[in-house]
């Protein structure tokens, strides 16, 4: 019986690294680290429909103590911790979804546009490197106006990316973010949420489908209220043949975090009661159901099932598939 303690194991380690430089012995040529990660894509079948993720990098967000706002640092610091992530970062990734219904191409939120963070605004060449051109995009779907999920819409210099693409939004975030009265009574922090959203859609306003919760907004897609993150906050279920799943945006960040501690109210949530009170109904009815879901910041490829605690709720994330099933 071979017993591996962490005393042979870095022994076995140790002369490993001496038998590469005993002399007499030739080298192998050196090959130069890549430095980059392979494409950011991974598909799945729901029913007849293809689902692409499309990963947009990631932003670590320093963790200070008012990330969450119910909870302490040493709370929180201690769930990172427990998941070997850092305690002084939050890694918050960003993944749009695509939906290909057979006869449509529907993207659900567009991505940061690369005009948030340094190591994000990878979803444009995710897009090319999976032979998507932004020109066959039929249908946009957002989920709410915060800009990792709308600045995608147009590049820094205010072209439309997505130049043949209907946009759908929140009617009740379109309500809410346009409001001149409410951004004038929205707090400091909150003022550049609402002139990027200004940015994005003042020129378009004209070309902006307004949808309502519970409609049938593409083929086999359908609204779903999931306010409180933003006043018009919306969800997603995509149903074809007898499968479905459920997009939910941003009705829980950091998994580790806000799945596993349903209660916890993040920064970023307008009002964190609703969000809690959506969170926990939504994650009941994914892991009653047993669907899958996509989360916009889970880990890439960011769709799991979501499994009951005692606690709250655990995200079980899928097992990689070589090809779409």
């Amino acid at each position: 019986m071979i017993e591996l303690s962490r005393r042979n194991l870095m022994t076995s380690t140790a002369a490993a690294l001496a038998a590469t430089a005993m002399p007499g012995i030739p080298a192998r040529a050196a090959v130069p680290a890549s430095g980059k990660q392979a494409p950011g894509v991974y598909r799945y079948k729901i029913g007849s429909y293809e689902i692409t993720a499309i990963n947009d990098g990631t932003w670590y967000l320093a963790l200070s103590d008012k990330f969450v706002k119910n909870a302490s640092l040493a709370d929180v610091q201690k769930a990172l911790a427990d998941q070997f992530l850092p305690i002084d970062t939050v890694p918050i990734p960003f993944t749009a979804m695509l939906v290909n219904t057979g006869s449509k191409l529907v993207l659900i939120d567009t991505g940061t546009g690369g005009q948030l963070a340094q190591t994000a605004g990878t979803m444009g060449a995710n897009m090319a490197a999976a032979g998507i051109d932004p020109k066959s995009i039929d249908t946009i779907l957002i989920s709410h106006f915060h800009p990792d999920h709308i600045n995608g819409i147009k590049t820094k210099d205010g072209a439309k990316v997505f130049p043949n693409a209907e946009i759908n939004v929140p009617a009740a975030e379109w309500a809410y973010w346009m409001d001149d009265s409410k951004m004038n009574a929205a707090p400091e922090a909150a003022r550049g949420a609402f002139l990027n959203a200004r940015r994005i859609f003042s020129d378009i306003a004209g070309e902006v489908k307004r949808i309502e919760p519970g409609k049938e907004v593409a083929p086999g897609i359908t609204s779903v209220a999931a306010y409180g993150h933003t006043p018009g906050h919306t969800a997603y279920s995509v149903a074809s043949g007898n499968q479905s799943m459920l997009y939910l945006a941003d009705v829980t960040n950091n998994p580790w975090l806000f799945v596993r501690n349903p209660e916890w109210q993040a920064a970023f949530d307008v009002d964190g009661n609703m969000a809690a009170e959506t969170r926990k109904a939504m994650l009941d009815r994914a892991a009653a159901d047993k669907m899958i879901v996509q989360g916009y910041h889970f880990p890439f490829p960011a769709s799991g099932y979501i499994a009951k605690t005692a606690k709250g709720y655990d995200l079980i994330p899928v097992m990689w598939q070589p090809s779409p099933s």
